[in-house]
């Protein structure tokens, strides 16, 4: 009990926050130098910031080099519980802020192209509607690969994330920090531009687009599930003409009515009678392609966002009905 007495009363008079501070510019710049022009001071303030530090751990927290300066085993592990001390700092003023004026506060979510071109607008439109004055800063992230990564959410410098579930989403061993809830089923659809020949056909096969020209990307969910249809018939992928994840490319080059594509039900827009974008009664196999919000646990966030979380739900559930119209029309 006395050791932690006196960890305790260390802590207390001898660890700044301004040292911890000066310590996490010297690892981001790399130098003593880079960290003093960072924080606009001189370099010997650095050097006392960080040698107070080490003094009050007891320990060396940097390995000094001619090329600079990197964390020591103990500097990582001050550094990781820092961050989380001033995510907490960073949410608590928040707090404050929303509690002063609940209209107010500030949203960060991380997700890739196709998502917020379909998913996230309107989540935001609901959510900005109740609170004008919100702000949401949208990082792209890459969700592709596997969901045990996400750092930027790791190193909180986003509130939860938007991505796609690859696997069956019941079969997925989520790695233990991490929260992820289904937000809705999403579904692939054959697309055209209005302008093409293929837009006003009122019965299409999928063998009839053996020969058509495809935008697709590669090594993706939309060319497996493709792949996959077209092998249910007894036939091969069709030639691919334009491999992009592009939606914007995509969308721009369908609208010449030369183009077919399969994209995810949610970038459609919502008044499906104006959306350049026609789908073609096109059945593919019933495979569907979940979104899940992904947060931190042991993480308390500011109201701003668990009102966001709260407000993605209930817009959630008139996208799956949205959803599950567009696949039975």
């Amino acid at each position: 009990m006395a050791k932690g007495i006196e960890w305790e009363s260390r802590i207390g008079r001898r660890l700044r926050l301004r040292d911890l501070h000066v310590l996490f510019a010297v690892v981001q710049s790399g130098t003593m130098s880079g960290a003093a022009g960072m924080l606009g001071v001189s370099q010997p303030v650095v050097s006392e910031a960080v040698a107070n530090l080490e003094a009050a751990v007891g320990v060396r927290l940097l390995d000094r080099s001619p090329r600079g300066v990197e964390p020591t085993l103990y500097g990582q592990a001050l550094l990781r519980r820092g961050e989380i001390a001033f995510d907490e700092l960073r949410q608590g003023i928040r707090d404050i802020e929303f509690l002063t004026d609940p209209a107010v506060g500030e949203v960060r979510i991380g997700c890739p192209e196709s998502l917020a071109a379909g998913v996230l607008p309107p989540i935001i439109d609901r959510f900005s509607r109740q609170y004008p004055r919100m702000r949401f800063q949208i990082a792209q992230v890459n969700t592709l690969s596997t969901m045990l990564e996400f750092p930027d959410l790791r190193e909180r410098k986003l509130d939860l994330v938007l991505a796609r579930v690859v696997e069956s989403f019941d079969e997925i061993e989520y790695a233990d920090d991490l929260h992820v809830e289904k937000l809705i089923d999403d579904h692939l659809l054959i697309v055209a531009g209005a302008r093409s020949p293929w837009s006003v056909r009122r019965k299409i096969k999928l063998a009839d687009l053996a020969d058509a020209s495809w935008i697709i990307p590669a090594n993706s969910w939309n060319s497996l599930r493709v792949e996959e249809a077209f092998a249910a018939i007894g036939m091969k992928m069709p030639a691919v003409i334009v491999d992009t994840f592009s939606l914007a490319l995509r969308k721009e080059l369908l609208a010449t009515g030369r183009f077919v594509s399969a994209i995810p039900a949610s970038t459609l827009r919502h008044d499906a009678a104006n959306d350049p974008l026609k789908v073609l009664p096109v059945r593919l196999p019933n495979k569907p392609w979940p979104v899940a919000m992904i947060t931190l646990k042991n993480r308390t966030l500011n109201p701003a966002a668990q009102g966001f979380i709260a407000c993605a739900r209930l817009a959630a559930q008139a996208m799956s009905l949205q959803s599950t119209r567009q696949r039975t029309s």
